[in-house]
């Protein structure tokens, strides 16, 4: 089950949000071969090409066996959000397995609150 955590966004400026991942132990999830995707939307129906769709930047943080990922928008993204109204996102991390199956685990989610520019 994927945790839940709502970001608010300055609009206009850089974004950079870093995930630790870590096991039910406790130990750090070592992200080796895993791809990391995340997205924020107006609506869930919303496409992905839709104009308020923004893919974030996503990376497994090297080295990977540190379970950390890095999420960033740049501020000419930022600066086309729509500030009424809230957006929603996820982040899923993927692998193959050893069948060639891609196996995506849904790893947070949450809204996200874009905080009005005054000076544009």
């Amino acid at each position: 089950m994927a945790n839940y955590e709502d970001i608010i966004i300055q609009q206009g400026t850089d974004v950079a949000i870093e995930i630790e991942l870590i096991n039910a132990d406790g130990s750090k999830k070592n992200l080796t071969n895993y791809a990391v995707s995340a997205m924020m939307k107006r609506r869930y129906e919303d496409s992905a090409n839709d104009p308020s769709s923004l893919s974030f930047n996503s990376v497994v943080v090297t080295p990977p066996t540190d379970g950390l990922v890095n999420l960033s928008l740049l501020n000419t993204q930022t600066d086309t959000l729509k500030s009424r109204g809230r957006y929603i996102y996820d982040v899923e991390v993927s692998y193959v397995d050893s069948d060639s199956n891609t196996i995506i685990q849904r790893v947070l989610e949450g809204q996200i609150e874009v905080s009005p520019s005054v000076t544009k």
